[in-house]
């Protein structure tokens, strides 16, 4: 007797009540799924997250409270779901990249867009290796990013005292919980900050993810040598070495195109 496959479970948050209907629709539609849960706000949407674990959320950005963004920095899962932002504002597209969203869907959207993105979710969720993002969309990123501005130095509050760390004298940073660990040479320090939200305030010519809990500095690259489908060793100047995963290679790929 063939057992069934588990359903992928969904969670959907928007505080607005008709928006929430309109993806719990299309969801309806696929007999692989099923909705685990529907959250009108941020806070609910944290605690639902992190008791029902789903394999896939769709998240609107702008809620009160709390938006799409500081709900996931608010989950501290080893594995987060494979995210969808929903929002009706295209600006917020920069951000669902920095934080490596599967796909990002902008209101109003029709049914075959939905289930272009709720694919990609799919797949991601299972582990395949696919393009999170669509040339659209990098097109976007790339047209919103200039006018940015990039942190030059971080605050470091370590036993009584204040001091300033430059950027540029970062070689790589690691996630630790609701903290980074800033690595510099032989000297570490820890800041509280989640990952995601500083990576979103760095420089992408300068910095980039090379796996869900690490972060390097591209200038401080000594050799990259090549692993097993898409994973690379990376050897920083310092002598410290650290593995990229599979998820993040299309970050290397951008490397060795310059």
């Amino acid at each position: 007797m063939k057992v069934a496959e588990a359903k992928f479970r969904v969670v959907i948050v928007d505080d607005e009540p008709i928006a929430r209907e309109g993806v719990r629709v299309q969801v309806a539609k696929d007999p692989t799924a099923e909705i685990a849960a529907e959250c009108a706000d941020g806070p609910e949407a944290v605690e639902a997250i992190r008791e029902l674990q789903p394999d896939i959320v769709f998240l609107d950005v702008q809620m009160p409270s709390m938006d799409g963004f500081e709900v996931l920095q608010n989950l501290e899962l080893d594995n987060l779901p494979a995210i969808v932002f929903v929002t009706a504002y295209d600006k917020y597209a920069l951000k669902a990249f920095d934080v490596n969203a599967v796909d990002y869907l902008l209101k109003p959207f029709d049914a075959a867009r939905f289930e272009k993105a709720f694919n990609r979710a799919k797949a991601e969720a299972r582990g395949v290796d696919t393009d999170l993002l669509n040339v659209g969309l990098r097109n976007l990123i790339e047209t919103v990013r200039p006018g940015q501005d990039y942190l030059e130095r971080l605050v470091v509050k370590s036993a009584g005292r204040i001091f300033f760390l430059r950027v540029g004298e970062i070689d790589w940073i690691e996630a630790a919980a609701n903290y980074v660990n800033v690595h510099l040479g032989r000297e570490s320090h820890l800041i509280r900050e989640t990952l995601t939200a500083l990576e979103a305030k760095l420089n992408p010519k300068q910095f980039t993810r090379i796996r869900h809990s690490a972060i390097i500095n591209i200038e401080r690259i000594k050799e990259l040598h090549p692993l097993f489908k898409g994973a690379y060793e990376i050897v920083l100047n310092s002598g410290t070495t650290l593995r990229s995963s599979r998820r993040y290679q299309d970050n290397i790929a951008e490397l060795l195109k310059t």
